[in-house]
């Protein structure tokens, strides 16, 4: 069984945090500090970052039920955040029993654009999966600055991001396109169609890589589905909103 790496903090009802991509579970830190305030959270690193053991192929498919395996049977609230949502996503779809909720931050079911969906530019994605093999420290540099910009405190949020992220060493180029991979192939639209657990979507009005429109779209896709809008936040709102997010998530565990 492969072997991740995960942190459990706070008591109460169960919140599982699962990280976007090239990201750890240290990102979470001070988020995760105050979330556990009020819930037992437990931040896991996906297969081949932070401190977890690789998985080859590194597909959709192995990381769910790695993840899944990895953590107590218990159902629980699960939140993903970017690429984390796509995964937790499908693990509501193959895993309904561990799922008793979800929070999908700043994440998108269809992650890159298509003809009917809003969505990251998929030469955009390209240029990343380009840019690995050339300079993978610099493209991941330029992914964080993306996620950040816009935002009145860039320079400040940029620093504390990359100081988070750089804690620990990249994963690998392979499991590195392989997250890219899953971000320009996956279509969870039908996923979060067949919900049948409670959802909130929570979307930064500034986000340059999941455009406001996708919630909209969500709705329809899913009526059942709660979406909220932090109009000044970017791609990161647990970051550069806090207490916006964690006011959220206490509403909508009640």
């Amino acid at each position: 069984m492969t072997k991740l790496h995960s942190e459990t903090l706070g008591q109460g009802k169960p919140i599982v945090l699962v990280h976007g991509w090239a990201m750890h579970s240290g990102v979470w830190r001070d988020f995760a500090e105050a979330l556990a305030q009020h819930y037992q959270v437990t931040c896991i690193d996906l297969p081949g970052h932070g401190r977890s053991d690789k998985i080859s192929p590194f597909t959709l498919e192995q990381i769910s039920a790695a993840l899944a395996s990895s953590l107590p049977e218990q159902p629980c609230c699960w939140l993903g955040w970017s690429l984390g949502a796509t995964v937790v996503l499908d693990i509501a779809e193959r895993f309904p029993e561990r799922v008793n909720s979800l929070i999908l931050l700043a994440g998108n079911p269809l992650f890159a654009q298509a003809e009917t969906w809003p969505g990251m530019d998929a030469r955009l994605l390209a240029m990343f999966a380009d840019g690995l093999g050339k300079n993978c420290q610099a493209t991941l540099s330029r992914f964080l600055a993306l996620q950040v910009s816009g935002l009145a405190d860039y320079k400040v949020l940029l620093k504390e991001l990359k100081e988070s992220v750089f804690e620990r060493d990249a994963p690998d180029t392979l499991i590195l396109q392989g997250g890219l991979d899953i971000l320009t192939q996956s279509d969870l639209r039908p996923a979060m169609s067949r919900l049948k657990c409670p959802v909130s979507v929570i979307l930064g009005g500034k986000d340059t890589l999941i455009p406001v429109s996708v919630g909209k779209q969500l709705l329809q896709l899913n009526a059942g589905c709660e979406v909220n809008i932090l109009d000044k936040a970017g791609h990161v709102p647990f970051l550069s909103h806090q207490q916006e997010v964690l006011t959220i998530i206490s509403r909508f565990l009640v």
